[in-house]
């Protein structure tokens, strides 16, 4: 080719992405008007940042990059991205998604295959932070402050504004550096049907028998104490029988997520430490004096999976089911018990998903008043007996944006982009209000979360509060998440179904996980492989000042309950509870 027609060539080039842009430059206008509203930014900022997407596309494009794909698990934020934000990116960018929706242990699972072929199915995936210890000490997955401090420089969104994300720390690892981006968050926290807790008879039925006032229950006690009264007292209202409590039990992999979500923390079997116990964490695994290396999950080798906490905690949760939830949540699983509480039949429930918040708004629910405001509200969850201050209080998912390493360079910043896209403060207000899974204090702390507080129970004080950070994922000391996790739901259901009184299943469980931990440390890992304690008297461990916990001689002090209208006051004035 001779020079003239070379410059032909370039200048044609030229002329197509010159139109290309232009329409690109379009169709954000058409999406800031139509869709991307409303914003923490003005429409021109927000122009301004989708011009930036697109001539980051733009060299993408020039190289061949067509189309991507990526997964994340079905719910109701994700299902946002597949449908509205995918096409809008296409029609912003040029670049197609394809953005698949699977079950979340289908996401794991198709982790797991590609981690262990070392090549990645997908060019970007929406995975649980619970995953940041494994992906640190197997080296798989592509460290994001190395990424864009290098070859993701040029595709890095100059508006990130990585110190708006709340989930951060979460998705940080031991070495410090920033694993995963935070897509969507949401808690475990405690719900309760709050016109029946502010009826008149209600309150003075219950504070003849036990002695304190009916409110939102502050330690496991008196979320005990409610759950009887409203399942064997009160029995009925509205015409139809009433549960103080609702779970669920089926052996199933959702189960697992019961207990690694946090229930023993909640309990108070780990040691203090925000986000995770600190050496011994939420699932009982403690670590050496490195912050890093796991050395047991077993009392025996320090650990806390079979400590008096941890099977309080585990029997807690078998009388509970049993005696005030309604029968057949022995045989549900956890996607199948989220809808009964807008069923109307139950009082309170000790574990519920904030995600759950925009279905249980929908009117005509027996749980949403005429207006469109809900009779329910969310509280921070009581804790048990072992629990200290200082100790992580529940359990918070973070969906994140994960990537491989060695994956093609240019599909990856593609990725990388659409993760951004997704993410952006252009469009991360319209998406919280959609799926109510913040991930920027900003979006938190907009006008319209002000003005809508009232519509959402709860969530919007929560998540402005001092309280939301002790509500944490799984944190480092898990060193492969998707091999020990899969041990709880299989124990776990052993004490449920009655084959194993609760010490039985939490010793078996333990006994497991020392065994993966140990086949860890043989098989080596990248980073901070487990290096197991010799085996102790258990009685050499248990203690009243660190985990694992001595047993006390009192799992049930006085319960204690507050106002609901005292702890609002108390989060507006800066205070956890």
């Amino acid at each position: 080719m001779n020079k003239q027609v070379l410059r032909v060539a370039i200048s044609a080039v030229a002329l197509c992405f010159a139109a290309a842009s232009s329409a690109d430059e379009a169709a954000a206008k058409k999406w800031i008007d139509q869709e991307f509203q409303p914003a923490t930014l003005s429409k021109d900022q927000q122009l301004a940042e989708l011009k930036w997407f697109i001539g980051a596309a733009n060299q993408l494009r020039a190289k061949g990059i067509k189309e991507i794909s990526v997964v994340s698990e079905t719910i109701t934020t994700h299902e946002y991205e597949a449908k509205t934000l995918a096409r809008a990116f296409e029609e912003i960018t040029g670049i197609k998604v394809k953005h698949d929706l699977i079950q979340e242990g289908d996401v794991v699972e198709k982790l797991q295959t590609s981690m262990q072929s070392g090549k990645s199915i997908y060019d970007g995936w929406i995975t649980d932070s619970d995953l940041i210890g494994t992906h640190y000490r197997y080296g798989a997955i592509l460290p994001l402050s190395d990424f864009m401090a290098t070859t993701g420089k040029a595709f890095t969104n100059p508006g990130l504004d990585l110190n708006d994300f709340i989930g951060r720390k979460f998705t940080t690892a031991a070495d410090g550096k920033l694993y995963q981006l935070p897509d969507q968050q949401f808690a475990n926290v405690y719900w309760f049907r709050a016109d029946w807790f502010a009826r008149k008879d209600l309150q003075e039925r219950f504070k003849k028998k036990y002695g304190y006032e009916l409110g939102v229950p502050v330690n496991w006690s008196a979320y005990e104490d409610i759950a009887e009264f409203f399942s064997n007292d009160v029995k009925q209202l509205d015409g139809k029988r009433v549960y103080g409590h609702m779970d669920y039990g089926k052996k199933d992999p959702s189960l697992g997520w019961r207990f690694t979500d946090a229930w023993l923390s909640m309990a108070g079997a780990a040691d203090k430490g925000i986000p995770n116990g600190m050496p011994v964490d939420e699932w009982g695994i403690r670590v050496a004096a490195d912050k890093c290396t796991p050395v047991g999950a077993s009392v025996a080798r320090g650990g806390a999976a079979n400590s008096p906490a941890a099977v309080y905690a585990l029997t807690k949760y078998i009388d509970w089911m049993k005696k005030y939830a309604p029968a057949q949540s022995m045989g549900m699983t956890f996607s199948e018990s989220g809808p009964v509480p807008a069923q109307g039949e139950i009082a309170q429930q000790i574990f519920w998903y904030t995600a759950f918040t925009a279905d249980m708004t929908k009117k005509g629910l027996p749980v949403v008043n005429a207006d469109g405001t809900p009779k329910w509200r969310m509280a921070p969850s009581p804790h048990g007996p072992y629990w200290k201050d200082g100790m992580q209080n529940g359990y918070q998912d973070v969906g994140s944006w994960t990537f491989f390493r060695g994956h093609d360079p240019n599909r990856l910043a593609a990725a990388w982009l659409y993760a951004q896209f997704v993410t952006a403060k252009t469009v991360s207000l319209k998406k919280s209000i959609v799926g109510l899974t913040f991930i920027r204090d900003s979006d938190i702390r907009h006008d319209y979360f002000t003005k809508n507080a009232a519509k959402y129970g709860g969530l919007i004080e929560f998540y402005r509060s001092p309280a939301r950070v002790a509500w944490t994922p799984t944190g480092n000391n898990v060193p492969d998440y998707p091999k020990l996790a899969q041990l709880w739901w299989q124990n776990v259901a052993t004490a449920v179904t009655g084959e194993r009184t609760p010490q039985a299943a939490m010793d078996n469980l333990a006994d497991q996980m020392d065994r993966i931990l140990a086949r860890l440390e043989r098989a080596g890992m990248k980073n901070c492989p487990p290096k197991l304690n010799p085996k102790q008297d258990p009685t050499t461990w248990l203690s009243n000042k660190s985990a694992p916990w001595a047993k006390l001689a009192n799992e049930k002090p006085k319960g204690e309950t507050v106002s609901y209208e005292q702890l609002l006051q108390a989060w507006k004035d800066g205070k956890a509870r």
